[in-house]
């Protein structure tokens, strides 16, 4: 019953076309649009289209990562979790269903960037291409998290803002828009972030070497100081219920 309800999961999201917009199309556009007449240049000695293409890869990624947060916030509405409550299916196969269909979208979006990316010219070699997508993929898991806590706080009215403006601050803090802090004391503060270490997995195609321990430390902070968060406000959402 559990993986046919994880299969449903997913099939469900594939069909949200809202969803997939705004996961990997909107991205690839974005890519499409800036890398065309840049093609050609670099930024700091590194080729634009791998710079960009690590910038709306991460981008689309954690946007599906965090957008699991609407889908469960209209479930909630609709009184969905409740009847999934009444029956057999333990309450934690609820939530691997809807992260691991962040994750496939997220998979969806890196795919269609590194298609791009290749056509517009990246090179890497196959032992960078996999160790930056998994660090990718590990570098996700704590806004999979913030969307499960966002989607049992918020109104579905209110959370396509919300997921746009989280996505959109935590980039800018790790730099998938630029580095914005420099060095010193600011950018210190901003390693604490996850969004840092999630963009700093695209220092593997740049030759660069993958996460220090303090990466893995942050992402794992991250992850449990949400996980118990969400556990709270999944918890206080219930008793209302």
């Amino acid at each position: 019953m559990g993986g046919r309800y994880v299969k449903a999961e997913l099939q469900r999201t594939l069909r949200n076309r809202r969803f997939v917009i705004f996961s990997f199309i909107f991205p690839l556009i974005l890519y499409i649009a800036f890398t065309s007449p840049d093609r050609h240049d670099k930024i700091g000695g590194v080729p634009f289209p791998l710079y960009y293409m690590i910038a709306m890869a991460s981008f689309g990624a954690l946007i599906a990562a965090v957008s699991i947060g609407p889908r469960i916030s209209t479930e909630r509405q609709q009184g969905w979790t409740r009847q999934m409550r009444l029956t057999p299916l333990p309450t934690w196969y609820y939530f691997v269903a809807k992260i691991l269909a962040g994750y496939m979208i997220a998979c969806l979006t890196l795919v269609v960037l590194y298609l791009a990316g290749l056509a517009y010219g990246v090179q890497l070699s196959g032992s960078h291409w996999l160790v930056m997508t998994g660090l990718f993929l590990v570098g996700l898991f704590p806004f999979t998290l913030i969307g499960v806590m966002i989607g049992h706080l918020l109104k579905p009215d209110t959370l396509g803002p919300v997921t746009g403006g989280v996505a959109t601050v935590f980039l800018l803090i790790g730099g998938g828009f630029g580095n914005l802090a420099g060095t010193g004391f600011v950018h210190k503060l901003f390693e604490l972030a996850p969004s840092y270490w999630l963009i700093r997995a695209g220092a593997v195609s740049l030759g660069g070497s993958p996460w220090t321990p303090e990466g893995w430390i942050v992402v794992v902070v991250w992850s449990l100081a949400f996980a118990m968060l969400a556990r709270v406000v999944y918890r206080r959402d219930t008793a209302r219920q």
